[in-house]
């Protein structure tokens, strides 16, 4: 395997990565599915555990099937949060904020990839978030765009029976990969004065304008 292929810096594919929700229907390389789960595997994790596991699916009848999944999903999370049923419900507003995750959930079964992130017992989130990442900043280095997403609490049973996956595996993320139908970033991000705290909570970073204050929501 080949590593030295992940060879853009850091600093680019950290401050470049953004969400990707429209791909290209180009095949994603499994040489290249195969080096971001390596660089995934070299997250660490709590007690060296490595708990995550992925399951890459790019069959595309399987990805087709899954896309229906995600799509009820992601009209379940928007009935539970705000009582949206379709696309009607959203105001102007809303389509501004949730326009492009809502594309997603009729364009996942197109994806020409999805990694599902699992994990085995103890199933510690924080020991998969790491690797998650990592497999992201990858794909990210190889110009494979990708977004992390989650599923819904009703279409769980449906999804470990679609794909086989045992009771006592957890499921923590949906990763579809393809080749970017837009681009990758730079991003508009908070700016770090407004997150960061120094030394206490409220507490202002050196660096921080003269009169600034952080968002302590």
């Amino acid at each position: 395997m080949d590593h030295s292929r992940l060879s853009m810096s850091l600093g680019e594919a950290v401050f470049t990565q953004r969400s990707i929700r429209r791909f290209r229907p180009d095949p994603v390389p499994l040489a290249d599915v195969e080096l971001v789960l390596a660089a995934a595997t070299k997250a660490p994790s709590g007690g060296n555990s490595q708990i995550a596991r992925f399951l890459v699916v790019d069959d595309p009848a399987l990805v087709s099937a899954f896309g229906a999944l995600y799509r009820e999903a992601w009209w379940a999370k928007r009935r539970d949060a705000a009582g949206w049923t379709g696309p009607g419900d959203l105001t102007p507003q809303d389509r501004e904020q949730w326009g492009p995750s809502m594309r997603l959930a009729e364009e996942m079964g197109r994806a020409p990839c999805v990694v599902l992130v699992l994990s085995v017992p103890p199933h510690a989130e924080g020991s998969v978030l790491p690797a998650t990442q990592n497999l992201m900043l990858a794909a990210r280095a190889l110009g494979i765009g990708s977004v992390p997403t989650t599923l819904h609490a009703s279409v769980e049973g449906r999804l470990r029976e679609m794909f086989a996956i045992p009771d006592d595996v957890a499921f923590h993320f949906a990763i579809p990969l393809g080749y970017p139908a837009g681009a990758f970033g730079p991003t508009r991000r908070r700016p770090t004065w407004e997150v960061g705290h120094h030394n206490r909570w409220e507490g202002p970073v050196p660096w921080a304008p003269a009169g600034a204050q952080a968002d302590d929501r």
